[in-house]
């Protein structure tokens, strides 16, 4: 089994042994994945971009951040489970997209979407 594997089902007996299961249908999971996001987002409100990777050196706020970061991932293996998309796929897939619309040679050191 591989570390993907062991950690979903992980996941999977930690709600169950807490009858989480009836609250996760997909809307309230796609809802946890923002608000977790949201509260990744909040440890680096207000800090200059110029600061950004500084204050995540931190020990403190590192590890403040680690357990954001983990809450958001928490809530997307939880929601990919329950609607059936193996996530690893999906990333390959959305990297071949944005391989097209982001071509090497329109989109290096740019910001903006090529048109």
């Amino acid at each position: 089994m591989d570390r993907l594997e062991a950690l979903t089902n992980d996941l999977r007996e930690f709600v169950a042994e807490r009858e989480w299961g009836q609250f996760h249908d997909p809307k309230n999971l796609a809802m946890a994945v923002a608000s977790e996001a949201g509260e990744l987002l909040a440890e680096y409100r207000w800090v200059a971009n110029t600061e950004a990777d500084h204050l995540t050196k931190d020990p403190d706020r590192r590890a403040k951040i680690s357990g954001e970061a983990a809450d958001v991932g928490i809530a997307l293996f939880l929601f990919c489970d329950r609607i059936g998309v193996d996530l690893l796929e999906a990333i390959r897939i959305k990297m071949k997209t944005n391989s097209q619309n982001y071509p090497v040679s329109r989109s290096k050191g740019r910001a903006e979407r090529p048109r």
